[in-house]
């Protein structure tokens, strides 16, 4: 069982960073049905989220936009790796071609099946088409062929399990504390979350084209009481992951002397990554890296890299995986 993890994007000097990204803005309103247009709702919301979060010891808060500007796409995940954050969150709303459909639903990175999914990607990747050079910059990707949306890949798998989580967080949030109808957590290909560094989410708060949630939305009690939820989902995974206060890497030297007199029953091991997919164990499908294994949780492998119940040899063993190319090698403890 993992009991605790320490990321290579967790550092930064005990302060929390999360970037706020409000979809769409400018020349791109995004949806827009019945009056109510998703870029002023997204910025609304993601202003509130951030005035939340910003009382809050130890938390840096940094916003794609603040007002009314077009953001291209691809800039919006750099501020993000610049600022070497923890965690990416990107606010938006749906909409289909009928009134019926409700619900919140929260993404991470991934490809799908599902054509409803399917429709979600399209959109939120078609504005794309409104910067200059997008042919060159997205590598020839045409937001409107879903086939090309296959050829996406998931190069930020170790983050993913953590990108669960605090979807996960934020949906159970909307369902039991303000009685939201969930669509769910889901996989879907989308640029925005594909170049960021980090666990990264992007929120669907609800369909405009849905009269009675559309106004919900677009109202100032509406867009606090979404905000509150997902702060709250924000500084719970804090708490649980990075503790209150410090950083998770000092966490773990706290934690490994505490657990120096009891290492027969901890080991420690390093996180390479987390997949959907099984891969074989071999030392050529983990970049000449030896002894690695895998724990199956929550539809996930985790891919693991050593044993040990010695943290300074733990340390070791991160940056030898760090040095094959894990980046984002973190460390793992795990109860025997």
């Amino acid at each position: 069982m993992l009991l605790g993890f320490s990321s290579v994007f967790s550092q930064n000097n005990k302060v929390f960073t999360i970037i706020l990204d409000a979809g769409h803005g400018g020349k791109d309103p995004g949806n827009s049905y019945h009056g109510f247009v998703e870029k002023k709702i997204a910025l609304k919301t993601v202003l509130k989220i951030g005035d939340f979060l910003e009382n809050e010891k130890g938390m840096k808060v940094i916003y794609t936009r603040t007002s009314d500007v077009f953001v291209e796409l691809a800039d919006r995940p750099k501020v993000a790796n610049n600022a070497k954050a923890n965690l990416f969150v990107s606010v938006h709303c749906n909409s289909v071609k009928n009134e019926g459909p409700h619900g919140t639903e929260t993404f991470v990175m991934g490809l799908s099946r599902y054509d409803m999914n399917l429709e979600v990607a399209k959109s939120e990747n078609s504005v794309i088409l409104l910067e200059k050079d997008y042919k060159t910059k997205y590598q020839g990707f045409d937001p409107k062929k879903p086939e090309t949306l296959i050829g996406l890949t998931m190069v930020q798998e170790e983050n993913l399990n953590n990108s669960i989580r605090l979807a996960s967080g934020i949906q159970n949030n909307f369902t039991k504390k303000l009685k939201r109808s969930s669509r769910g957590v889901k996989q879907q290909p989308l640029w925005v979350l594909d170049a960021a560094y980090m666990p990264s989410v992007l929120i669907e708060l609800g369909f405009l084209s849905n009269k009675t949630e559309g106004a919900f939305l677009n109202s100032d009690e509406g867009q606090t009481k979404m905000a509150k939820q997902i702060a709250d989902a924000i500084l719970n995974y804090k708490r649980q992951y990075y503790g209150t206060t410090e950083s998770a890497a000092e966490a773990h030297d706290e934690v490994a002397d505490k657990t120096n007199n009891d290492s027969a029953a901890n080991l420690y091991k390093i996180q390479l990554l987390a997949s959907t997919r099984k891969i074989k164990l071999e030392p050529d499908n983990f970049k000449g890296l030896k002894n690695v294994s895998y724990e199956f949780s929550n539809k996930l492998y985790k891919y693991m890299f050593g044993a040990t119940s010695d943290f300074a040899e733990a340390k070791k063993k991160q940056l030898e995986a760090r040095n094959a190319g894990y980046l984002k090698a973190f460390i793992v403890r795990v109860k025997k």
